[in-house]
């Protein structure tokens, strides 16, 4: 009995054991997916860490739009150095020569009563720490987009040497047979000239898509920071889907309403509206409350008349400012700000229409993608099957070799074209969820349903 339990624990603890010797040995633990490769390049990307100072620096703009209404309090301090000669007048009242130090400090507060101007351009500096906000957003959403680029171009890549080797070695299985039916009279030279033609022709494709695969690994290596090692590939049962929700309008809608493009141009058109704000009110009186406390002290043999000493001056009151005549400045600087306001409107009128047509063009890259891929499915299988075809006729003499090198490329095409729809479905999600304005790392990780995990 006792031996029957140290079996079954032994048995048990077999598969963990497996499990770690492959970990131990090298083999790949997890495979990554399209949200890892983002999070790698957050921590990576020089343009992603510049959008994370930007972003520190646009808050910065709030402290300061606040700051405008806020006291203003002033330290000002002096020490002179007096030499003092009287006149024959005041040499009752004063001694002939005297000198000495003379110190003063004079604290003062301003705190704006009523400024419309300063009301305008605190409100304006908020906008631009808005504008910063989304400017983040937007180059977080880049960076997302431009990740899941680089992957998917290594994916393909990838499936593209593979295929093409594989064309490679079925090309050449058929050069070589050409030359063996020559030998013996069963073929003609043409048939051999023709398959070393193709084989060739494919050597040299399989030269551009190793050199093709270098890039796109670089690129990633360049984007992420990690090497392109495990990605985890497209899932073999790969079930595309149509947009949710379904309307293209509501997907326009979307946009309008989220685009990190519309909202820097609702953002910028503030600005510009509270600049006018800010040149119309630049000739309105002002008022503001100072207060100030000063000191004064002196050592030497100065004259409390040159020179007070232990003097103490308080004061508080109300200061109203008038802008009266700025020589023509004021009025241009409202003309400009009209003109900008206008130019604001104009380019947020255009980022709606550009909007509308980015969702339309990622919205038909998903739609039309899921019939494309369906389509190109039916292509595989049916080139597939005719492959089968032209190999039996060949077997029985009523095919060519050639036949058949057409029949393996069409079923290689064939292939090529079935990845890159699908990588192209997938990446037409992640541009549509661009173009609302609602790509972000949940986007990357609903993408793993396609992805072999």
């Amino acid at each position: 009995m006792n031996k029957q339990m140290k079996l079954n624990v032994k048995l048990k603890t077999l598969p963990a054991l497996l499990v770690l010797l492959l970990a131990l040995h090298g083999g790949p633990a997890w495979a990554m997916d399209v949200s890892d490769a983002y999070r790698q390049a957050l921590a990576y990307d020089p343009s992603s860490l510049a959008a994370d100072q930007a972003l520190e620096a646009g808050r910065e703009k709030a402290v300061q739009g606040d700051a405008l209404l806020r006291p203003r309090v002033n330290l000002q301090a002096s020490v002179t150095r007096l030499r003092h000669h009287s006149g024959e007048t005041a040499s009752q009242l004063l001694s002939e020569s005297s000198s000495g130090t003379a110190r003063e400090a004079t604290v003062q507060m301003v705190q704006p009563l009523y400024d419309r101007g300063a009301t305008a351009g605190r409100r304006q500096l908020r906008e631009q720490t808005t504008l910063a906000q989304t400017e983040f957003a937007a180059a977080r959403q880049q960076l997302a987009l431009r990740v899941a680029e680089a992957y998917f171009g290594v994916l393909v890549a990838e499936e593209t040497l593979r295929v093409v080797q594989a064309e490679l070695a079925a090309v050449g299985s058929q050069h070589e047979r050409a030359k063996a039916r020559f030998s013996v009279g069963q073929d003609r030279i043409t048939d051999v000239q023709e398959a070393q033609a193709r084989l060739d022709g494919v050597r040299t494709r399989e030269v551009s898509a190793q050199s093709m695969l270098e890039l796109r690994r670089a690129q990633f290596r360049e984007t992420t920071g990690a090497a392109p090692d495990g990605l985890a590939p497209l899932s073999p049962s790969f079930a595309p889907q149509l947009p949710q929700p379904a309307a293209l309008a509501d997907w326009q809608a979307r946009g309008e309403s989220r685009s990190t493009l519309v909202l820097t141009r609702q953002s910028e058109r503030a600005i510009a509206n509270a600049e006018l704000s800010k040149n119309r009110l630049a000739s309105r009186p002002t008022i503001d409350v100072v207060a100030s406390y000063g000191a004064k002290q002196q050592s030497g043999g100065l004259s409390p008349l040159v020179a007070p000493d232990g003097e103490r001056t308080g004061a508080i009151g109300l200061v109203l400012n008038v802008p009266l005549y700025a020589g023509g400045a004021l009025d241009s600087r409202q003309r400009e700000a009209v003109a900008r306001l206008g130019q604001a409107d104009n380019q947020l009128a255009a980022a709606r229409r550009d909007v509308r047509l980015k969702v339309q063009e990622g919205y038909l890259a998903v739609t039309t993608g899921v019939s494309r891929i369906a389509a190109q499915q039916q292509a595989l299988t049916s080139a597939s099957s005719a492959l089968d075809a032209t190999t039996r006729g060949r077997d029985v003499g009523s095919r060519t070799a050639l036949d058949v090198l057409d029949a393996q490329q069409r079923l290689y095409g064939a292939e090529l074209e079935l990845v890159q729809g699908r990588a192209d479905y997938l990446l037409g999600r992640l541009r549509l969820a661009l173009a609302a304005g609602e790509l972000d790392e949940d986007s990357l990780r609903s993408l793993r349903p396609w992805l072999a995990l």
